[in-house]
């Protein structure tokens, strides 16, 4: 998503100069999402071009676009965590230190990036200006420099390889027939609640998302498991109303910048009018150690109908998460506590046993 956000970037900027105009910044925030298709929204972005100066936005689209897909396609390492911990992404020194010297890109975009920074840091860049407009910066070397990056980013590839989670789907402990009783489950309540928002949490591979955008104008299908959402996005690629995140309910994305107010927290987007919660409840409990209340309570404030799945401990899954613990371990993860915890927030309204697993749908008490 985000190579694919850094590329609508570029192009946008090589229309703007046959224009004769620039994007004045390249804030990877500037490009938000209609399902899974990327969509650019700063229209004030546009500025006209001033001959003989530099793209204004290089250094923001290198620490929001360039540094992090580097990082995962060279190092292998997530950059989720640095750009959710620094609004303004990844600077130049900080890349220079994370990044392999010998990798295509990196001299150039990144370690004379940042000599550079550091030999004009007490002139705030007035001097690169005046030297590149004496070198003659006009607006074809810009558009050159921008071909490059463009190339440079369709080369970036993230190799995630198998997780736990990319095949959940095809081992489940599901059989074929309570698959299909637990997609007509979700159905029929995606069904009773026609236009809705929802939210499907710890998504895996899409497929109940799916399920759900037969009756909503718009599903955000969130997981916590990079490979898997990305190949849900690679499937999903241009189609509207599904988004995808990463995201761990555990530890969803905060609020950012000054005062808290730049950029919303996950509850402050936009909550839900379902909330699928299907296969997820043990690992938030088990692995998450949330208690099962304190869980309840988080969707009974989200103040939306919720399709949750219970398995037991008698589950295979279930007994995997607890083999590693005590047995005194998470007491209040069983039936009989589970059931009582949701019937004192939601009224159930439907039940369905499939194997060691079972579906509830219910509404909020007020």
């Amino acid at each position: 998503m985000l190579k694919d956000a850094a590329l609508l970037q570029l192009a946008l900027g090589r229309e703007a100069l046959r224009h004769d105009l620039t994007l004045k910044d390249a804030s990877a925030y500037n490009v938000q999402w209609r399902g899974a298709e990327p969509v650019f929204i700063d229209v004030g972005s546009f500025e006209r071009l001033r001959p003989g100066e530099p793209w204004a936005g290089y250094r923001q689209f290198c620490m929001l676009y360039l540094y992090p897909l580097m990082l995962q396609a060279y190092r292998g390492v997530p950059y989720h965590a640095w750009l959710r911990g620094a609004i303004d992404g990844i600077a130049p020194p900080e890349a220079r230190a994370l990044l392999p010297r010998l990798r295509r890109g990196v001299l150039s975009h990144v370690i004379l990036h940042a000599r550079l920074e550091a030999r004009y840091a007490a002139t705030g860049g007035r001097e690169v200006k005046r030297e590149l407009k004496r070198a003659g910066f006009g607006k074809e070397l810009l558009d050159a420099n921008l071909r490059r990056l463009e190339k440079l980013v369709r080369r970036l590839e993230y190799k995630p390889g198998r997780t736990a989670w990319t095949e959940y789907g095809a081992t489940n402990t599901y059989s074929d027939e309570q698959a299909s009783r637990k997609a007509e489950f979700v159905r029929a309540a995606a069904a009773r609640r026609p236009g809705a928002l929802t939210w499907d949490l710890g998504c895996n591979d899409g497929t109940y998302s799916r399920v759900a955008a037969e009756h909503a104008d718009h599903v955000v299908a969130i997981d916590a498991d990079h490979a898997t959402v990305d190949g849900l996005y690679r499937a999903l690629r241009g189609r509207r109303d599904i988004l995808p995140l990463v995201m761990s309910i555990t530890d969803p994305s905060p609020d950012l910048g000054w005062r808290g107010a730049e950029r919303a927290s996950l509850e402050r987007r936009g909550t839900p009018d379902l909330a699928l919660a299907l296969a997820l409840v043990h690992h938030v409990v088990i692995t998450g150690n949330v208690p099962v209340a304190s869980f309840l309570d988080w969707v009974h404030a989200l103040d939306c109908a919720l399709v949750i799945e219970f398995p037991d401990r008698e589950d295979p899954m279930v007994q995997r998460l607890l083999s590693g613990k005590t047995e005194t371990a998470n007491p209040d993860y069983d039936s009989e506590p589970f059931e009582r915890a949701l019937g004192e927030r939601f009224e159930v309204e439907r039940t369905e046993r499939l194997g060691t697993r079972t579906l509830y749908e219910a509404r909020p008490r007020t």
